[in-house]
């Protein structure tokens, strides 16, 4: 016999999990946060003693990176408060809207480095090629360190920050090989050039962000669920003779949310309660946690024509 009180349990202790890593991850924003400021005034230093427009640019880079990690923190955070009866589902959708910001601001800071880099060819200066490496060098170990903090997270605000983070790492990279250039050559031209292949890179990185929190804000189905499959998981229940009116969406990266009709000619309360706590359990593998299912002893018009439809 199925224990479903070790069901409910379980459900319970994976979404307990799920909690604790979120809070988790915001040691390490906090972290690299400080990491990024440190970082950003040092290259405002190096640029404006060496000259550096690449140091500068790369500065900018780095502010407009503080605001958007404030902005992440600052979600992750308030995505934790509790529901209240005028705000039923809490905080999570805050999270979509900050990595929506966050998608924005890389996609338009390299449109910013782009004009920049083109401005360059035209408008060369002379550098202090050593301050601009050693100041780059400090910069990338930095953000290295930042980015093995922040590497694998699954939410999307973390996963936004870690773009930003390795699209600076890029940038100091970038920043060390034209310093190395113009020490041995003096040809201040690989700044401009290498600056528009960051800015290329860091647009590409974008798309992706911005596809997957659009997503999320349009309450498409989850990319990585299979709606038919969740049907047939709710199917395979016993005494579920069929599901109809399924609403599959996420409400923010960890938590997906299902409605759906069930139809079943199971009349003892107690039963229907137990097949409901049955199918919730089993929807834990699909990361939905929220889910509203209405049962109907009748077949109701919508069933039906689902019905017509498969036979």
């Amino acid at each position: 016999m199925h224990n479903h009180a070790l069901d409910h349990d379980e459900a319970g202790h994976e979404y307990n999990h799920e909690h604790e890593l979120k809070h988790r991850s915001k040691w390490p924003m906090k972290i690299v946060i400080v990491l990024t400021a440190i970082i950003f005034a040092a290259e405002i230093a190096g640029g404006l003693l060496s000259g550096s427009l690449a140091l500068m640019s790369d500065a900018l880079h780095m502010l407009e990176d503080i605001s958007a990690l404030l902005l992440s923190l600052a979600a992750m955070i308030i995505a934790e408060r509790l529901p209240t009866p005028s705000r039923t589902f809490g905080y999570h959708r805050v999270e979509i809207g900050a990595a929506l910001v966050n998608g924005i601001f890389l996609a338009a800071i390299s449109i910013v480095i782009i004009a920049e880099a083109l401005a360059r060819f035209s408008s060369p200066r002379v550098i202090d090629s050593t301050l601009m490496g050693v100041v780059a060098i400090v910069g990338l170990g930095a953000n290295l360190v930042a980015i093995r903090m922040l590497h694998g997270s699954t939410d999307l605000n973390v996963k936004g920050a870690f773009l930003h983070i390795l699209g600076d790492t890029l940038s100091s990279v970038a920043v060390i090989v034209a310093a190395v250039w113009i020490a041995f050559t003096g040809q201040t031209i690989i700044d401009p050039l290498l600056s528009l292949l960051i800015a290329i890179l860091i647009l590409a990185s974008s798309i992706p962000l911005l596809r997957e929190a659009g997503r999320i804000f349009l309450q498409f189905a989850p990319r990585d669920v299979d709606t038919d499959a969740v049907i047939r998981t709710i199917e395979s229940v016993e005494s579920v003779d069929g599901v109809h009116n399924v609403h599959l969406w996420s409400l923010c990266s960890n938590i997906n949310v299902l409605d759906a009709h069930i139809y079943s000619c199971e009349t003892d309360a107690r039963r229907l309660e137990l097949i409901k706590e049955t199918i919730k359990h089993r929807l834990v593998q699909y990361r939905i946690r929220h889910s509203t299912l209405e049962f109907e002893c009748r077949e109701c018009e919508d069933f039906r024509l689902v019905r017509e439809m498969r036979d």
